[in-house]
């Protein structure tokens, strides 16, 4: 492991060295070179982009390897500030053109964001050159995201690490365990560049990973989500041998006595009758009727 990193910020090459001799070649006969030996490569990182993120793309030498990354994500139905859906389609892709020779890969998630799906495209790609041993070979990581850049140029990822992984608002950083591999791969390369070019304009590399990435994404049709976003109803089935439907049981009636019906006419006529007859008159003027027809002795 080199014993100092030696940043040139200005010079024939801006980029980060690991001896003074490949340092002197970029500073030497170059007016208003600025460069400056490390401890830490971090510390190289932050003086990079002390003062401002370069927002043009370093000149680089011929035989450099390039590295392009890019992520993407396709957010449906959403609007500006909703969350990503579960199964909304993100992809990553990189790169590698070497001599000529082009090495490239991408892979794809449901319910992830773009910024994640960006940081994934530089972790995968540094880690097919770690794979190839070419990490030690002057290499030039082209990126179109500053979310990824900043954070390895302005030493937001150092100051991350410092802080157990928060932000100077004590929040914890997102996209935390590809940030943590990102930080653990950066060290393992001794000529390693950032430099910025715009998305979607004429940059050929970065149109390439872009058009990968977009390919991965339409090849997720159909596939399912993590988690569905709306549960859809379930119907059960029964087979004929798992359900026998019982017998209905038979429902006895209490018996009940049986009420005579009763002549409504023939009670109020009686009840009429007894109202109006006196029973005691009746009698004795029956009797006087009878003496008359001389069945009593006089």
């Amino acid at each position: 492991m080199a014993n100092k990193f030696y940043a040139v910020k200005k010079g024939k090459k801006p980029g980060i060295y690991t001896t003074w001799s490949d340092c002197q070649k970029q500073v030497n006969g170059f007016s208003g070179a600025q460069y400056k030996s490390f401890k830490t490569k971090n510390e190289a990182f932050v003086y990079m982009g002390e003062k401002t993120a370069s927002t043009k793309r370093t000149s680089v030498s011929s035989n450099a390897i390039q590295l392009f990354s890019d992520g993407g994500s396709r957010n449906h139905g959403n609007k500006l500030g909703q969350h990503v859906k579960k199964d909304d389609k993100a992809a990553w892709a990189y790169l590698i053109i070497n001599k000529g020779h082009k090495v490239f890969d991408s892979d794809g998630a449901l319910g992830a964001t773009n910024n994640k799906m960006e940081v994934l495209g530089l972790v995968n790609g540094l880690k097919k050159l770690i794979q190839s041993e070419l990490q030690n070979e002057e290499i030039d990581a082209i990126l179109d995201s500053k979310y990824v850049l900043d954070a390895v140029t302005k030493g937001w990822l150092n100051s991350w690490k410092r802080r157990g992984w928060k932000k100077s608002d004590g929040t914890v950083i997102k996209n935390l365990a590809e940030f943590k591999e990102l930080d653990q791969l950066l060290p393992q390369f001794s000529k390693l560049s950032f430099s910025w070019t715009k998305g979607h304009a004429t940059n050929e590399g970065n149109n390439f990973v872009d058009q990968l990435l977009n390919e991965t994404m339409d090849k997720m049709e159909g596939k399912t989500p993590i988690s569905p976003v709306k549960e859809s109803p379930v119907t059960i089935t029964y087979m004929e041998s798992d359900y026998q439907p019982k017998p209905k049981s038979k429902v006895t009636k209490p018996k009940t006595k049986e009420i005579p019906k009763v002549n409504t006419e023939d009670k109020a006529e009686k009840e009429t009758v007894s109202k109006y007859i006196d029973t005691d008159k009746s009698v004795s003027d029956i009797e006087k009727s009878l003496r008359d027809l001389g069945f009593f002795d006089k």
